[in-house]
């Protein structure tokens, strides 16, 4: 896939390509995202990727780094500002509110917001137009608002820093980048992508390799993306190989010193960075990893276990996004299976497209009837029993194509329904938040 701007996301490990598929359906709706993740890790690309996604592609796509706007300037450059509303407002200036409209906008580092801008903003993200500053003209935009955030916007809303309104107003949905030291499968094709950029005709060799993959890149792609920069501008002109010599003393693990002589580093990350690594070498085998590290099978495992709790709390691996109750009931599972459906007492044959817990998207050959009311059955994959619902015809499209409504169904078969429909959505990252 390629960005607006020419730039091509490099995405290799299986973690990313999880978190690109949910990226995909996310973009289709309208709603705020709130995308987590350390200093580095490629936040912007995920947003600059929602937006390349969606149906607000063919607009502008502006982003803002909060942190990086002087305070008394926050307000006039989101929002604009009126010809002499200040000294030295000799022009009315458009806020980037308004320069995104009927795009995407991108609030990076939004926990640096203050109280005030935070209140504004709440008010533009429920559509309430607003007035530019030291304006009397209301302005009315409408912007797609992404925001970014390598802080603990939880804690900020828990200790006052943050509103709370605001935070579940951004999270209508939520995705997490996990950090480079997650998916080392990640570092070797990304530095290759960095080095091809530089020195089109260098590689690396098999120990600049494995220096890079054993470093625990605390930086996360940013880093990585400046180590190859300095190493292929300091290589000699022409050079056909990238050395580990030719890397910073740093990656090849002759720490450079620090203030007071002391090595500052975090040893359980590094221990978790190494069993990261040794299962991504033996293809996930645990036994050959533990090998590998000189240690026995259970202590691997044990290590593993506690990894995944503090990931997701519940054994099963951290989530890469979260969905609320309001959002799972338009979550959609694309698959194809027979739907028997009854019309005028005859049984006719459809093939779903794909389910919701609020319908179904199918394909027929005949043209159905608005407004009427079918039974339907189905039987979802894995299930032995077939389910029975009332429908109605919600739309149709092209080519047979046509979405069934939900109006009445047993409470069983809702919960058998909802129960595979969150299975589904765990196993593409998701997981699953209280009603807020």
């Amino acid at each position: 896939m390629q960005l607006a701007e020419g730039t091509t996301p490099v995405v290799h490990s299986d973690l990313m390509r999880k978190l690109m598929g949910m990226v995909e359906r996310v973009a289709r709706h309208d709603a705020a995202v709130l995308i987590v993740g350390e200093t580095g890790v490629g936040k912007e690309m995920i947003a600059k990727a929602i937006h390349q996604h969606s149906l607000r592609c063919g607009r502008a796509f502006v982003d803002v780094n909060c942190a990086a706007l002087p305070e008394h300037l926050v307000e006039s450059e989101l929002f604009g500002y009126e010809k002499g509303a200040f000294s030295g407002a000799d022009n009315t200036k458009p806020g980037l509110f308004e320069l995104a409209s009927e795009g995407t906008l991108l609030l990076d580092e939004i926990g640096e917001l203050d109280a005030k801008i935070q209140a504004k903003l709440l008010r533009v993200l429920d559509g309430v137009p607003y007035y530019r500053l030291g304006g009397s003209r209301k302005v009315a935009v409408n912007v797609r608002v992404l925001a970014a955030t390598n802080r603990d916007l939880e804690e900020e809303v828990r200790s006052g820093k943050f509103r709370r309104d605001l935070y579940h107003r951004l999270t209508q949905f939520q995705l997490k980048v996990p950090s480079l030291r997650e998916r080392p499968d990640d570092i070797l094709p990304l530095a290759e992508h960095f080095l091809h950029h530089h020195a089109p005709a260098a590689e690396f060799s098999k120990d600049a390799e494995q220096a890079l993959l054993s470093y625990p890149w605390p930086g996360n792609v940013r880093e990585l993306k400046n180590v190859i920069f300095k190493s292929a501008i300091q290589t000699k002109a022409g050079a056909k190989e990238i050395r580990a010599s030719d890397l910073p003393a740093a990656i090849c693990g002759a720490y450079e010193p620090v203030p007071g002589g002391l090595f500052e580093g975090n040893l359980e990350d590094m221990e978790r960075q190494m069993i990261l690594q040794a299962l991504s070498r033996s293809g996930g085998n645990q036994v050959k990893a533990a090998e590998q590290l000189g240690i026995s099978g259970r202590t691997l495992r044990r290590k593993l276990v506690k990894y995944r709790r503090e990931q997701g709390g519940d054994g099963q691996g951290g989530g890469l996004g979260t969905i609320s109750p309001h959002q799972q009931r338009y979550f959609r599972v694309t698959t194809e299976i027979p739907v028997m459906l009854e019309i005028d007492g005859q049984q006719l044959e459809l093939k779903s497209v794909n389910i919701s817990s609020g319908g179904l998207a199918v394909q027929s050959d005949v043209s159905l009837p608005h407004g009427a009311v079918f039974d339907i059955s189905f039987t979802l994959p894995g299930a032995t029993q077939p389910m029975q619902a009332k429908t109605k015809l919600a739309w149709s499209g092209p080519s047979g194509l046509c979405g069934l409504s939900i109006v009445e169904i047993h409470p069983a078969f809702e919960r058998e329904l909802q129960a595979w429909l969150l299975e589904k959505a765990r196993a593409e990252g998701w997981i699953e938040t209280q009603a807020q």
